[in-house]
């Protein structure tokens, strides 16, 4: 029997990868990687079938061809959602169905689906010109944030102050959210449908949080919540997160139900999930964006680290139909991490203090995704940081301080292009 894993390249998925590998050795079974121009990838699989996984068709022609026997499929990357729903539809295997993973991909559909549930969420719409923004945001308020509608991260997503603001963005952004990820397998689709709108949505102010979730027969478990304790805007670069959280009991309770509420409302009834909430007034969870698929980045060794769940194994336990056996420590580890970008976007000189940051005992994992020569872009521009540092401290209330101090370790060298 095989395990399949559909996969795009990205340095900070490694530690999935080597997860999915221990766990197929462990139960005696292959691991298969699709995806396109595999290098360091190839590894930590026993086969790799090239193929174009942005064509949810020819991903699942590679599996009735290439595979055999099949007892799970699974995806750690975001705008592979839905080619794994198609591969799981036709082989039964478990998975997000293929509407709730268009829902959790398209950004307008979820708001749609969430407001149909009565999960609480910003205001929003659509818009496609400046005339037609300026009309949502006299409904939405300002300050409101450009969005998206399909998309990862913060790639393309800042915040306006007012309607000049709004004005002088709205088309830069609106031709860098549907530029940026021609890419993406649902991008022509979207792009006609939507013909070309951008997302425009309330800023909610309070912390945001996010919560990483197992979902079973419908049933949730959340097992952290990573506080972004950093102040955002205009753009919504994720550069420090830490768990477990410092929000009181009753508030981290409602974020956990309201994690329930929105796998209800999308329809995810199995699988990893990754969900973002803003806490208005600091206490109610307002629904961000949310995801089928596991948090990415340093998200899953940061659980790990802290909380001795395995969620890359708990997922491939329900993806291949068995029962996840997840204990969580009663004493969860302080645990952050920092996702590194350059202070300027260009071309990588060198990347600085790495050998004193790894000697140091409070880091547990640091990598650099990019050699030098590299050019590397900055947020708005970008999705995701371009190297990570994972480190514990003492308590929760040591975090702030290590992420301070652990953060001039380390530096991106860069020359402009």
């Amino acid at each position: 029997m095989s395990i399949v894993i559909v996969h795009k390249t990205n340095l900070s998925r490694r530690r999935h990868l080597e997860r999915a590998r221990r766990y197929a050795v462990e139960h005696g079974e292959e691991l298969v990687l699709l995806m396109a121009g595999a290098t360091w990838e190839a590894e930590f699989a026993d086969r790799v079938v090239p193929v174009d996984v942005g064509d949810a068709d020819a991903v699942l022609a590679a599996v009735k061809a290439e595979t055999g026997p099949v007892s799970g499929v699974i995806t750690f990357a975001e705008a592979l959602v839905p080619a794994v729903a198609r591969v799981a539809a036709e082989f039964g295997l478990p998975w997000v169905g293929e509407r709730t993973a268009q829902l959790a991909r398209d950004k307008y559909r979820m708001r749609l689906a969430a407001a149909e549930a009565g999960v609480p969420q910003p205001r929003f719409g659509l818009a496609r010109t400046v005339a037609e923004a300026l009309a949502v945001g006299e409904r939405v308020g300002y300050p409101l944030v450009l969005k998206p509608v399909l998309g990862t991260g913060s790639m393309f997503v800042r915040s306006v102050a007012d309607r000049a603001e709004l004005a002088q963005h709205f088309a830069t952004f609106r031709a860098g959210a549907w530029d940026g990820f021609t890419k993406d397998p649902l991008h022509d689709a979207a792009e006609r449908e939507y013909d070309g709108a951008l997302l425009l949505e309330e800023f909610v102010g309070g912390p945001e949080i996010s919560v990483e979730s197992v979902v079973d027969g419908g049933v949730t478990r959340s097992f952290a919540i990573h506080d972004k304790p950093l102040p955002t805007g205009p753009t919504f670069e994720e550069v420090y997160a830490c768990t477990p959280s410092r929000l009181p009991e009753d508030v981290a309770t409602a974020a956990y139900r309201a994690a329930a509420g929105v796998h209800a409302a999308l329809g995810i009834t199995v699988g990893g999930t990754h969900v973002e909430f803003r806490l208005r007034d600091g206490v109610e969870p307002v629904l961000l964006e949310a995801a089928a698929r596991l948090g990415g980045g340093p998200i899953y060794a940061s659980v790990l680290l802290s909380t001795g769940v395995d969620l890359v194994a708990a997922a491939l336990d329900l993806a291949t139909g068995r029962t996840p056996v997840i204990e969580p420590r009663e004493r969860p580890t302080a645990v952050g991490f920092w996702n590194i970008f350059p202070a300027e976007p260009g071309r990588l000189v060198a990347a600085h203090g790495v050998a004193a940051a790894r000697a140091d005992d409070r880091v547990a994992e640091l990598e650099i995704y990019r050699s030098p020569g590299d050019v590397l872009a900055v947020p708005p521009q970008t999705f995701q940081g371009h190297g990570h540092l994972i480190f514990t401290a003492p308590s929760v209330d040591d975090l702030d301080d290590t992420f301070a101090d652990l953060t001039g370790l380390v530096r991106l060298e860069t020359t402009p292009v």
